[in-house]
């Protein structure tokens, strides 16, 4: 219990696991908590001041299930591990078995396979603040990706945003900004170092990190602040990181933490992996392709070469079938060597981590091969020739193929990880560990023949180890005349009708085969620890090997979408552009596939130069808000390196997407619907730029109706006339189509609706002009309000309808609510002001014959009306 206070002491705000023989004990509070998050007995042993100690505890083979259940929790586990075995702590006469900390499990630093999502990063954040300036670094301790940027403080829920790390490193000082209100759970506070340069260059054994790139002081201090709070939870052991890669958001499509919310990217509004843009293009075949997908996808690029080079080498496979098909087959299953190799670098592998490199090696090099020949196609674009190069390194692949075992265990510790015929050494001792039955029937005949005594048997006893048994009356003639050494008898014990005896070979040979077994497990972890350094002396090649496969799996995966999907290539351009024809969803429309639904029904959207502006009119159900992120959508797609979803497509490079489609509440915050709403449009119009995609839907809901109406009036100007920027605007505020005749590049659109018997068909989609009315009424039938609500709400909106008739003042600015002027039938004749009005000649009136021609036709007006008496 000594023991357990001290470990405690040192990590209050953790879970100790302390190892006693093969259990992890917990003790005191930590036990009541992990007894009632891992649903497990909860006892009493022995007692401190007079109260009896709680105790719970999970078996040491099975502590990774636990672990994960205990970090999705929210808990930190610090574990206490036994550092001798209990013969080697009774060698040095001590009390107990000395046990230490090995290391800290937080959510941002663990390794398992257990304790990870095979397919997302675990991005450890780490933030130091600097005036209106904060630096920023990340990495992810299983792979040991490693990036630092430098953003002002309004730009961290964007960052957050974009990372969803898994830790957050911060100082205290931080810690209570509402930025980080979002991730204050996953929140460990840490001090900034003192003298964070020195100490990261000392981290990677240099004396400077020039070498590594131009890096601000805010960026340093937030990289060191990773690093040691990584070495902090290691117990001193840092793994193998990347060098640190500055200004990692450079060069990338800017996002807001609204933007991804909105479209769903990495994960749906539920929080599942299948209804969101991830889950319906990803057809990577390794979890590292999955991981490599989703970084893109959540990191869409801003430069049009780097843009152009992905699609070159998607385009490339999508015309060579047989070889894309030869790289997924070869791809499928291939392990994971990223994540293997850091396991490896921390000491805390097991015999699949080798195997993971072994086999990956191998698979890359058999897709080396494949790329190095493509018969009958051109020449390979840049980027899978640059895979090709780094893959066909085999470096110690051949080593371990030797000597790995067919069939692996699981653990070290159970041996058999190494091929029989790769160590001599090895070999002997598990002859002699597994053969022992045939060592001592050899040696049970030598004595025989030594000793003379045809009846000699070897025999096992509990005390006195391998003992050879004889007749009484033998027993005693060899006790007068003894043989000489090694075979010289020693005499153990007597019995009624036989003698037992030992001698220099019996007890050598018990010797070693009590020890065969440990020396085995001991050359065995030699030669364990003698490959683990083969593998990390070659760590470089074998990361740029395992990014190469994890961008080959991408690039064939998107390949194999688009020309199953007929996805088309879009064609990028500096320009303001965004042309596509027959466009569809990629989320509904797999959405749709898997329901074996009707067919997604493709639009054309042109937002170029002259139409930049869309304003979307239409009822809600018919596609509205699908189309708006539909378009957003296709934006990340395209710059993210993939084909899209179209038949063809001409987009200009966006350097912010802007998505306020959908509307929430901030309970938590304190803020209403309409609050969260204009907070989000007023971070577009402060950021947006006239290289931005601008997706706004029904902006003024939630308010009186005239605030609502003004907001959406001053919002659409403001995108057309300061920012002039792309965007769809969609509205139910029909009076806004009136600037379609004041804002030049304004295009309304609006969602076909057809009315049949009664009924209203959404057809979901888009045709130019202005919808006729919301159809309100109709989708609140569809939705199971009583029917003598919807009769009431129509007669209320009959009603209503003829008093906005009255409200002339609005009719120059908003039409819907002008006075409709009646029809006149087409073979009517003309009614007699209008008749009045085209004989009156204005050039041969003086001014009292015109002032008189102006009496007569008011007069006119009001005894017969603008149409004659039958209006």
């Amino acid at each position: 219990m000594a023991q357990w206070f001290v470990a405690k002491a040192a990590h209050p705000d953790a879970l100790v696991f302390f190892r006693m023989g093969d259990f992890f004990e917990m003790f005191f509070s930590d036990a009541e908590a992990a007894s009632e998050a891992l649903d497990i007995a909860l006892t009493y042993r022995g007692e401190h001041r007079g109260q009896p100690i709680a105790m719970c505890g999970v078996p040491a083979h099975a502590v990774d299930s636990y672990l994960a259940r205990l970090i999705r929790r929210g808990f930190r586990v610090a574990i206490c591990d036994q550092m001798e075995t209990p013969e080697e702590a009774k060698r040095r006469k001590a009390p107990t078995i000395r046990r230490e900390v090995v290391r800290v499990v937080t959510p941002g630093t663990v390794t398992e396979e257990a304790l990870l999502d095979a397919s997302r990063p675990a991005w450890l954040l780490a933030l130091a603040p600097d005036g209106a300036r904060i630096g920023a670094a990340w990495l992810d301790v299983s792979t040991g990706a490693f990036q630092t940027e430098a953003l002002p403080l309004a730009a961290l829920p964007a960052l957050l945003a974009r990372l969803d790390p898994a830790e957050v490193v911060a100082p205290e000082a931080l810690a209570g900004d509402p930025a980080l209100a979002p991730v204050l759970g996953l929140l460990a506070v840490a001090a900034p170092s003192s003298d964070p340069g020195a100490r990261l260059a000392d981290a990677y054994g240099v004396a400077t990190l020039e070498g590594f790139g131009v890096f601000s002081g805010p960026e340093i201090a937030a990289a060191t602040m990773a690093v040691d709070y990584v070495r902090a939870t290691q117990a001193g052991v840092l793994p193998r990181l990347s060098p640190p890669a500055p200004q990692g958001g450079r060069g990338l499509l800017q996002m807001d933490a609204a933007t991804r919310r909105s479209l769903e990217i990495l994960k749906g509004e539920r929080g599942g992996a299948k209804d969101c843009l991830l889950g319906a293009v990803d057809r990577t075949v390794t979890a590292a392709g999955a991981r490599e997908l989703a970084a893109r996808l959540s990191a869409p690029l801003a430069d049009a070469e780097a843009i152009a080079a992905r699609h070159d080498a998607v385009g490339f496979l999508i015309d060579a079938a047989a070889l894309r098909g030869a790289m997924r087959a070869a791809l499928k299953g291939a392990p994971d060597m990223a994540r293997a190799l850091a396991r490896l670098s921390l000491d805390r592998f097991a015999p699949r981590d080798l195997a993971a490199i072994r086999d990956g090696l191998a698979r890359a090099g058999a897709i080396a091969a494949a790329l190095a020949d493509p018969a009958g196609m051109p020449p390979l674009p840049s980027l899978l020739r640059e895979a090709a190069s780094a893959l066909e390194w085999q470096g110690p692949q051949p080593e371990l193929a030797r000597a790995l075992a067919e069939t692996l265990p699981a653990r070290l510790e159970d041996g058999g990880l190494v091929a029989p015929g790769y160590d001599g050494e090895l070999d002997a001792l598990r002859r002699l560990r597994d053969d022992a039955r045939g060592a001592i029937a050899a040696l049970q005949m030598e004595l025989a023949q030594a000793w003379g005594v045809a009846s000699l048997k070897i025999k096992h006893h509990q005390q006195f180890g391998y003992l050879a048994e004889l007749p009484l009356a033998a027993g005693e003639t060899l006790l007068r005349k003894p043989p000489a050494a090694p075979h010289a008898p020693i005499h153990r014990q007597t019995m009624a009708n036989a003698m037992r005896f030992t001698c220099t070979a019996l007890a050598e040979l018990d010797r070693k085969l009590s020890e065969a077994g440990d020396r085995a497990r001991q050359r065995e972890r030699r030669i364990a620890q003698h490959l683990r350094k083969l593998c990390l002396d070659a760590a470089g090649p074998v990361a740029a090997s395992a990014q190469a496969l994890a961008e080959c799996d991408v690039h064939a995966g998107a390949a194999e979408i688009a020309a199953a999907g007929a996805w088309c290539r879009p064609e990028l351009g500096a320009r303001a552009e965004f042309a596509v024809t027959a466009a569809r969803h990629p989320v509904v429309e797999a959405a749709l596939a898997r329901a074996r639904g009707p067919a997604f029904v493709p639009n054309d959207c042109d937002l170029s130069a002259g139409r930049r502006l869309c304003l979307l009119t239409g009822p809600n159900m018919a596609g509205k808000s699908t189309y708006l992120r539909q378009n957003a959508l296709l934006v990340i797609l395209a710059q993210a390196g993939l084909f899209i979803p179209a038949e063809h497509a001409v987009l200009g490079i966006v350097d912010r997407l802007f998505s306020r489609v959908g509307a929430s509440d901030d309970l938590a915050g304190g803020r209403s619907t309409f609050m969260v709403e204009m907070a989000e449009t007023a971070a577009i119009l402060n950021q947006a730029t006239d290289r931005s995609l601008v997706v706004l839907d029904e902006v003024g809901r939630g308010t009186a109706t005239w605030d609502g109406l003004a907001i959406a009036w001053a919002v659409l100007e403001a995108l057309h006339d300061r920012i002039r920027c792309r965007a769809i605007f969609a509205t139910h505020f029909h009076e806004l189509t009136a600037l379609a005749g004041k804002l030049p590049e304004l295009a309304p659109a609006t969602m076909q609706v057809r009315e049949w018997r009664g009924s209203v068909v959404f057809q979901h989609s888009v045709a130019p002009g202005a919808a006729e009315k919301s159809w309100g009424l109709h989708v609140a039938r569809l939705a199971g309000v009583p029917r003598g609500v919807v009769t009431r709400a129509e007669a209320v909106l009959k009603a209503l309808e003829e008093r906005a008739r009255g409200l002339d003042p609005l009719s120059d600015e908003l039409p819907l609510f002008a006075r409709p002027a009646p029809v006149r039938q087409p073979d009517a004749a003309p009614p007699p002001v209008l008749e009045a009005l085209a004989a009156i000649d204005p050039d041969a009136l003086s001014p009292r014959e015109a002032q008189e021609a102006l009496y007569r036709l008011k007069t006119l007006l009001q005894r017969e009306g603008p149409l004659g008496p039958a209006a």
